[in-house]
């Protein structure tokens, strides 16, 4: 029997090395944007640019090497958009915090996601959550993160009157930022694979040709194989600062968007692959969670925001992908991607921010599954939704939606669909809000 064989059982899951492989492949070229889109968002924290880059690369390769070979499931995994979101524009800089402080918290987050995953609280914390409040998490995060990639693209920018207004159209960088909205969202219309990587590269290019970019003059602009130091970011986590600053409300959201996040994707990849069995279950997602939750606190050691599994890991799945032989191609391509570390600085925001709008709108895709009919669930998922983007902040909309769910069944008579987890935590957020 192969070594392939005897790790990822790959008879039993009727498949075979040349399709796992090409499935990698497929997931790896519509997850690689992370490499550019994460040093960018992450870089406004003031943490370097070349380390991020090499962060986060070892972090989504480290981490989908071990669900391929400890799991064996095909899912690959990086630092999580949402997260990113909230680690940069509200622990960072809405908190004013030191970076190495947020890092801390996300250590601390990464444990209790450890904790949670290897007993039945995780179960607990999952089912006490109404399925309405679940998606509109997902679907408040995806606004934000689309709101701050218009922001980027200078398409939405600040107003004084109307704190926000339509930015100056005509210009160039916004001009390449909506040829590549457009041109990105036909791509994935058309179900083209890697259609936000091609996007971000064709977008730098033409913005080279137009005089908006920088123009790499040689192969070492391009290729690099002394790979970028990731020392200036690794083990600069300050934990103990993380536990002096209180950073309860933001461990709570921190650790609740990973779970949901991770449960959410491993559940549809799971389904797509048909690794789940007749009763529900899912083959090896302990497991799974257990990496998810080892990812972030390595993540934190390294550099970068909590590690969780993509979304993205479906287009490998529909490729053919059963087994972890295609998380562990995926990461072994991303390694190779260290040597590129110069392209990053060639890829300017104009070509970036649109690939969150698209992630953005990627997320949105539950809004239409969420009951609007009944007020008690459509208003608390609706204000999660709005609270986000407009408070700039993920754990705003989390404690708003929280506490205007137990608010509104408790005086409209039907308390006992609170489960005891939601109101414990309605009440934190409510303490949290009330002290600030």
């Amino acid at each position: 029997m192969s070594f392939a064989e005897k790790v990822f059982r790959l008879s039993e899951n009727k498949t075979s090395v040349r399709q796992e492989v090409m499935a990698g492949i497929t997931t790896f070229v519509t997850m690689a944007y992370v490499i550019f889109v994460v040093p960018s968002m992450v870089s406004e924290t003031g943490m370097p640019r070349d380390a991020l880059f090499a962060a986060t690369i070892w972090a989504t390769a480290l981490s989908t090497l071990f669900m391929g070979l400890w799991a064996n499931m095909p899912i690959g995994l990086a630092p999580g958009m949402g997260i990113i979101a909230y680690f940069t524009y509200s622990v960072v800089l809405g908190m004013s915090l030191p970076w190495q402080t947020a890092l801390g918290a996300v250590f601390i987050s990464g444990a209790v996601f450890l904790f949670l995953s290897v007993t039945r609280i995780r179960s607990l914390i999952i089912s006490s959550v109404p399925k309405n409040l679940t998606m509109a998490i997902s679907v408040g995060i995806g606004l934000f993160i689309a709101f701050i990639g218009l922001r980027s693209a200078g398409i939405v920018v600040s107003d004084p009157a109307n704190s926000v207004a339509l930015g100056d159209l005509s210009s160039t960088p916004v001009l390449l930022s909506l040829f590549s909205l457009v041109f990105t969202g036909v791509l994935l219309s058309l179900h083209v694979r890697g259609a936000i990587l091609i996007g971000i590269l064709v977008t730098t290019g033409i913005g080279m040709i137009a005089g908006a970019g920088p123009v790499p003059r040689s192969v070492s602009d391009v290729v690099n194989f002394n790979v970028p130091s990731i020392m200036p970011t690794f083990m600069q986590l300050d934990v103990m600062a993380a536990i002096k600053h209180g950073l309860i409300s933001v461990l709570f959201t921190m650790t609740m968007v990973d779970l949901f996040d991770s449960i959410g994707t491993i559940i549809g990849v799971s389904h797509k692959a048909g690794l789940m069995n007749r009763d529900g279950s899912i083959r090896g997602l302990e497991k799974a969670l257990v990496v998810d939750s080892c990812g972030t606190i390595w993540g934190s050691f390294l550099g970068t925001p909590a590690v969780t599994s993509y979304v993205e890991s479906s287009a490998g799945v529909a490729e053919g992908g059963r087994t972890g032989l295609t998380a562990v191609t995926v990461g072994v391509l991303f390694i190779v991607c260290l040597v590129f570390a110069p392209i990053v600085g060639v890829v300017q925001s104009y070509a970036t921010a649109p690939a969150l709008i698209i992630v953005g709108a990627l997320m949105a895709e539950d809004m239409p599954s969420i009951d609007f009919k009944d007020m008690t669930e459509g208003l608390p998922a609706f204000l999660t939704i709005i609270s986000m983007p407009l408070t700039y902040s993920i754990a705003n909309g989390f404690g708003i939606g929280f506490i205007s769910y137990v608010l509104l069944k408790t005086f409209t008579g039907r308390f006992r669909e609170v489960s005891p987890v939601m109101l414990i935590v309605s009440v934190c957020f409510a303490i949290s809000f009330v002290m600030r």
